[in-house]
């Protein structure tokens, strides 16, 4: 799948489900990918692997890489909602980051 595949299919699930029935402000979207990190970090917190994923006994897929993919949806929503060419956006900001130096200027992390 592309970029914007990924994109179109994540925002036309999100508009079905009723996810965009409610018009929804920029930061609480940019808070909801957020909060998709955290709950990674809360998995490998309680010990789980960074490639292993479980299921609960209703079926729901959890572990890291699933948040990891719920990030990549609920960033794909965004940009699907606000039309914005995320493939182009990637090309861009990689060709950019060549052109830098190492570390940036040695920061830390």
């Amino acid at each position: 799948m592309k970029i914007n595949e990924l994109v179109e299919e994540s925002f036309t699930n999100a508009l079905a489900k009723g996810w965009h029935d409610k018009e929804r402000s920029v930061p609480e979207l940019l808070c909801l990918m957020h909060s998709e990190l955290s709950e990674a970090l809360e998995e490998y917190r309680n010990g789980k692997n960074p490639t292993e994923i479980y299921y609960r006994e209703d079926g729901k897929p959890e572990g890291i890489p699933i948040e990891i993919a719920d990030t990549l949806i609920r960033i794909a929503d965004f940009c699907g909602l606000h039309k914005i060419d995320l493939e182009k956006a990637l090309e861009i900001k990689i060709n950019y980051n060549k052109t830098r130096s190492y570390r940036h200027g040695n920061k830390s992390c």
